[in-house]
């Protein structure tokens, strides 16, 4: 058997067609395979989301999402600290609205003493220009009916709810907000909050426009998270956001935003749209982010419980399939995890 396998691995070197190109070269030693990795990851390419509440010294765990939770400004403020120290690029701050303020119209929005000033205030405060402060432009944190706008006679209105997102995202900016992320996906908003913020004077601050954001099932424990799940109920937000079925929806909604003046673009949710984001970066020379919602975090983070997956091992895999995807920031919980295991790496 071994003289037999030996002559056919010498006629195979003898002939024309053995292969003299070897892929596996560039993968035998570990200094090799980093010197030509296609794809680069590094805590800067992250944003961190936190969530807000009321009080002092508050913590409250959020059950549908292990290791994530609630947390009053003061601690907010100290994990936001943590996060510029572990080189992550930014936080993405959402308030847990008590109920009391919730309204119809959300005018608590425009509130500048909400939660979501707050806190901003006390991260700028706290950590300077060390780390990026996203806040989400929406009004669901502050509806009774959990929707992301007004709503008239059963259907979200388009142009009134533009009205009150422009004052929520000069409210922000005058907090101290240095990015504005409108999440809202109603039509020509981007272009009216880019007006508003300039005749404001806040034309050095970027928009990032949620806008690929699919009406997805995966975003179910953020709704628990903010405590819009219940004020939701049974109802949906198809008519605003996008159906998971359409791909080339997503590009006229893009280049919309675009040239309405947004800086950055979101896809929103991560994995299951990985086709979108490859789509949107080979097609638009702007930069692109990608938010691995709460669904994924969840699946993830029970299974690593499980004992079914390598917490770690699949989470770095899943940043790296974002960036390799076209992805100049991912939006992800698993920020601090990823941040301290390539700065330990």
């Amino acid at each position: 058997m071994t003289d037999f396998l030996n002559s056919r691995c010498e006629n195979r070197a003898n002939s024309a067609s053995y292969p003299r190109t070897r892929l596996r070269r560039n993968r035998r030693w570990p200094w090799l395979r980093d010197m030509v990795q296609e794809t680069s990851l590094a805590p800067s390419h992250l944003i961190w989301p936190l969530f807000v509440i009321e009080g002092d010294n508050r913590r409250e765990p959020v059950l549908s999402m292990p290791g994530v939770e609630r947390m009053s400004i003061d601690l907010a403020t100290a994990a936001a600290a943590k996060a510029a120290e572990l080189g992550i690029g930014a936080v993405a701050i959402f308030p847990v609205t008590p109920s009391q303020l919730k309204s119809d119209s959300g005018q608590h929005a425009v509130d500048p003493n909400n939660l979501i000033c707050q806190a901003t205030r006390s991260i700028a405060s706290a950590v300077g220009e060390r780390i990026g402060i996203v806040c989400d432009v929406a009004l669901d944190p502050y509806t009774t009916h959990g929707q992301d706008g007004i709503v008239r006679d059963g259907y979200v209105v388009n142009d009134e709810t533009i009205t009150v997102l422009c004052d929520q995202a000069v409210n922000q900016a005058r907090a101290g907000a240095t990015m504005i992320a409108p999440s809202d996906m109603m039509d020509g908003r981007i272009g009216a909050v880019r007006d508003a913020l300039d005749a404001n004077g806040y034309q050095h601050i970027p928009i990032l426009s949620y806008a690929a954001k699919y009406a997805s099932a995966y975003y179910g424990p953020f709704r628990d998270a903010v405590g819009s799940a219940s004020n939701l109920g049974g109802a949906d937000k198809k008519t605003y956001q996008m159906n998971p079925a359409n791909s080339d929806e997503a590009l006229r909604e893009v280049e919309l935003d675009i040239q309405e003046g947004a800086d950055m673009i979101m896809v929103k949710p991560g994995m299951p749209y990985l086709d979108i984001v490859r789509r949107l970066h080979d097609r638009f020379p702007v930069p692109l982010a990608v938010y691995q919602v709460s669904g994924e975090y969840a699946m993830l983070k029970f299974a690593a419980q499980a004992g079914a997956l390598d917490e770690r091992k699949v989470v770095l895999e899943s940043m790296i399939a974002f960036r390799r995807a076209g992805a100049s920031a991912i939006l992800t919980y698993f920020a601090c995890d990823v941040a301290t295991w390539l700065n330990d790496r």
